[in-house]
């Protein structure tokens, strides 16, 4: 499959070989208990009891690890991912270093949970400086960052960390796995919310853990197992179907993001413009050597939050909404969730809109929102 460009592979992932009268994807297997062998019990069936086994998961499964290149996990959110995997690896004494510029609520976790059963936490920008390794369980690093988007190295820190004796997560979230593969980049974990781009649709939500280490994969999986951190069969079934567009939707999202870039580049009353396909963008050249493809996700600074509520209300395309990497414009002003940003900050996250209309929209919805 690795032949195959990004278009067929996520057409293809996970399927199950075809038979005549079978569907491409099956449907969602809904149950609970299965049927048991009356004197071995589950015996040789892969299929036992619904927490730890269902058949259309592992299908999900299957498709995503095709595309990140390891063993894939699912779980119910991109929290329960992230949040199962520092409670797997991490021990009272052990140190992890996390962003100070990615998700709000890992740092939150880290600080309310982590620091409370005896884990040291360290935080370091996406870009550094990071403090020595030495010591350190693990590392994880979103990249890009969200919400500020800036890059780094993962071939670079993976070296580093494992000179040190860490683990290198990374969380692919923004990116996705057509977008960058950071196992294929010396990292040991990826994990990611399946809510944003990935699937797309703004309709379910869903994280994953993906990894080449057997040993790894084994001990997410007992915690996931142990917690119930799964997600159901139909949203398995439907984040599966949405992987097949997944190239399509990024293409135009690129494209469109590329397009509102250019036109808020030229004007004053908007600052701070962040996206790492932009020449000129700190991010670029690490982004353009590092990346398959650039997210249709920027970043920019409307001056103060009545000017951003003026200028989303003002548009026709551009919906207020936190999440991103869906088929519809949204537009999230960070600092109310509680992220580190100025009260003006936005992340636009460009949706499958055709691009003049959406370059329109924004240009005008700028015009009508007014000076700060």
């Amino acid at each position: 499959m690795s032949e195959w460009g990004d278009g067929t592979r996520c057409v293809r992932a996970g399927l199950p070989e075809p038979a005549p009268g079978d569907p491409f994807l099956p449907g969602p297997v809904f149950a609970a208990p299965y049927h048991l062998d009356p004197y071995a019990g589950q015996g040789t069936s892969p299929n036992g009891y619904g927490r730890p086994d269902n058949p259309t998961r592992r299908l999900l499964e299957a498709a995503v690890g095709e595309l990140e290149g390891g063993d894939c996990r699912v779980f119910a959110t991109g929290q329960a991912a992230i949040t199962g995997l520092l409670l797997t690896l991490l021990r009272p004494g052990d140190t992890v270093v996390l962003p100070t510029d990615g998700y709000f609520p890992v740092r939150a976790f880290a600080t309310d949970v982590l620091e409370a059963i005896g884990v040291r936490v360290l935080f370091a920008p996406t870009v550094g400086p990071y403090p020595s390794f030495e010591g350190v369980r693990l590392v994880l690093v979103e990249t890009p960052a969200n919400p500020g988007l800036d890059v780094v190295d993962v071939a670079a820190l993976a070296e580093r960390a494992h000179t040190a004796g860490a683990l290198l997560a990374v969380d692919n979230t923004t990116a996705t796995p057509l977008g960058q593969r950071p196992l294929d980049l010396g990292a040991d974990l990826v994990v990611a919310s399946g809510t944003k781009a990935l699937t797309g649709h703004s309709d379910l939500l869903l994280g994953y853990l993906a990894s080449r280490s057997a040993e790894l994969i084994d001990a997410v999986t007992t915690w996931r197992t142990t917690t119930g951190a799964v997600p159901g069969a139909f949203d398995a079934w439907l984040a599966h179907r949405s992987l097949a567009t997944l190239d399509l939707r990024l293409a135009r999202q690129s494209a469109n993001a590329a397009a509102v870039v250019d036109l808020l580049a030229g004007r004053p009353d908007v600052t701070g413009l962040r996206w790492p396909g932009r020449p000129d963008d700190p991010a670029y050249a690490v982004a353009s050597a590092q990346m398959r493809r650039i997210p249709g996700v920027l970043s920019f600074d409307l001056g103060d939050a009545d000017r951003v509520g003026r200028f989303v209300e003002a548009a026709r395309l551009v919906a207020a909404a936190t999440s991103f990497g869906g088929l519809h414009t949204t537009a999230d002003r960070r600092a109310q969730w509680g992220d580190d940003t100025a009260p003006g900050f936005v992340r636009l996250s460009c949706g499958a809109e055709d691009t003049a209309d959406l370059v329109a929209d924004i240009a005008a919805a700028l015009a009508a929102a007014g000076p700060v």
